[in-house]
Formats: structure tokens, C-alpha cells, sequence
């Protein structure tokens, strides 16, 4: 993938970037395999608002993904690869022998016409699922799963990628995107691979409106309001707040842990991703 930019004819334009989309094949999705997504602005069933700052935005249809991938031993050929609206991740439309089709994250340098198989007798190549224990040390691995048969639920964003440092015995180490090294069941699935659209991270948005367009509003900050409103707000002049950070509801905002220290999953933590 690239970036482009454009002439800067107006300000907005001078500093925006966007996607060429050089990788993608499709215009529209495959219809079966997608559904409605409704709005709700940030809003739970009482009407409240518990994710501030949401809503609007662009109408979206979600993709059903597929990050279970269970059709062990069934060759699947790449149809498509397209771009996902809720995802910053590629997605690519594959066909199964007996023509089923279905939606996967697209790894980098996956093609269209391009075969993946998952299993355990699946080769180590780009886009194949394979259990963990399957995978040789320094392959680099996306979409894992916490808990066999769970489906992926890991290092699935653009550009993010894993690396299996070790196996042992029953576990397999693995370095995360986040520095972090963590055990996993070597009867978890990964799929080989860097996940697709690398230089996400790197593009400049140029403009509020393109926030607004993803349904995020804009946010005023803290110390410009009144103190019935934030903690933080008030005082005479510009003031800095005159306090430690904290959000709305008075937690501090930096440096409070929040993780609970008897959490079960704690001890699959070989390297925390805080400490160097």
C-alpha cells in the first residue's frame, strides 16, 4: 500500500493524507456475508451515555469475519481482498472447494488467486491457520487465540504482528506487538503473516471532518469548562486545572493502575509490556 497526498488548494487539503488502495480488488462486499450495523450513539439501553463523544458518522454494513476458520484440511482460493469500514486491517473474500465463501483478515503480501488452508497439517505459509505448537520459533503470526477454539481475538489491527519466541512443554512465548511476552496454549490457532495496510498508523486524518465521518465528535478539554462540569474545570484566567489530571468522574488519568492484581490471566506473563 502507499499514501497519497494531495496539492494543498485549502488548508484542510494541505496536511490531509488518505489510502491509495492499491490492494484492493473489490468495490462492494459480498452481500451474504454482511449485516446492518445500527447506531447508538454511545448510548446503552437506558439512553445514557457511556461512551462519550460517539455519534453520526458514515452508514457502515458490518463483514462478517471469520476468525475461527474451521474447514481444517479444505483448500480456499482468494477471491478479493477489500477494505473493512470498521476495521483498519484489509479483509479478503475467499472461496472454499465446495464454494462456500467467507471473510478473513488479509495478511500482507496475500494475493488474489492466492490458496490458504488451516489445520495442523497446513504449511507455513502466508495466510494459513495452524495451531501454535505447528509453528516453528521466529514465524511471524497474527489473529491468535486466547483459548482454543475461541477464534482470534489477538494482534489483529493494521500493520500489528506477533513473533513466537519459544515453545515449551505445553505453551509457546510469544513477543506482542506491545513488547509484551506472553504464554500461549500451543492448541491455540494463529495465522501466518503481518496483518495487511502497514502504514495505517502513519497517515495524517487533515481535518476534523474526517473524525466526524467515523462518528467521532469533537471533545472539549477539560480545563475549559466549568467546574459543575469537570473536576478540572474553573478557576480565574487559563488556568492548568490547579489538581493531577483525572477524568470526569474524578479517576486520576495518569499512572493509576487499574488492572486487578489477582487477575487469573496474570500469571501467563512472562514479561510485562510496562517494565524494562
Amino acid at each position: 500500500m502507499g499514501i497519497k497526498s494531495y496539492k494543498p488548494t485549502t488548508s484542510t487539503r494541505r496536511f490531509g493524507q488518505v489510502s491509495d488502495f492499491a490492494e484492493i480488488t473489490a468495490t462492494k462486499p459480498y452481500k451474504p456475508l454482511t449485516i446492518i450495523k445500527k447506531k447508538t450513539a454511545g448510548r446503552n439501553s437506558y439512553g445514557h451515555i457511556t461512551a462519550p463523544h460517539r455519534g453520526g458518522g458514515s452508514k457502515r454494513r458490518i463483514r462478517l469475519v471469520d476468525f475461527k476458520r474451521r474447514k481444517y484440511g479444505v483448500k480456499a482460493k482468494v477471491l478479493s481482498i477489500e477494505y473493512d469500514p470498521n476495521r483498519s486491517t484489509r479483509i479478503a473474500l475467499i472461496e472454499y472447494a465446495d464454494k462456500e465463501k467467507a471473510y478473513i483478515l488479509a495478511p500482507d503480501k496475500l494475493n488474489v488467486g492466492d490458496h490458504v488452508v488451516s489445520g495442523e497439517n497446513a504449511d507455513i505459509a502466508v495466510g494459513n491457520h495452524l495451531p501454535l505448537g505447528k509453528i516453528p520459533p521466529g514465524t511471524p503470526v497474527h489473529n491468535i487465540e486466547l483459548r482454543s477454539g475461541q477464534g482470534g481475538v489477538m494482534v489483529r489491527a493494521a500493520g500489528q504482528v506477533a513473533q513466537i519466541l519459544t515453545l515449551e512443554n505445553d505453551f509457546a512465548h510469544i513477543k506482542l506487538p506491545s513488547g509484551e511476552v506472553r504464554m500461549f496454549k500451543t492448541d491455540c490457532y494463529a495465522t501466518i503473516g503481518q496483518c495487511s495496510n502497514i502504514e495505517h498508523n502513519t497517515i495524517s486524518l487533515g481535518k476534523a471532518g474526517r473524525n466526524r465521518w467515523k462518528g467521532r465528535r469533537s471533545r472539549v478539554r477539560a480545563v475549559a469548562m466549568n467546574p459543575v462540569d469537570h473536576p478540572m474545570g474553573g478557576g480565574e484566567g487559563k488556568s492548568s486545572g490547579g489538581r493531577h489530571p483525572t477524568s470526569r468522574t474524578g479517576q486520576k488519568a495518569k499512572g493509576l493502575k487499574t488492572r486487578c492484581r489477582k487477575k487469573q490471566s496474570s500469571k501467563f506473563i512472562v514479561k510485562d509490556r510496562r517494565k524494562k
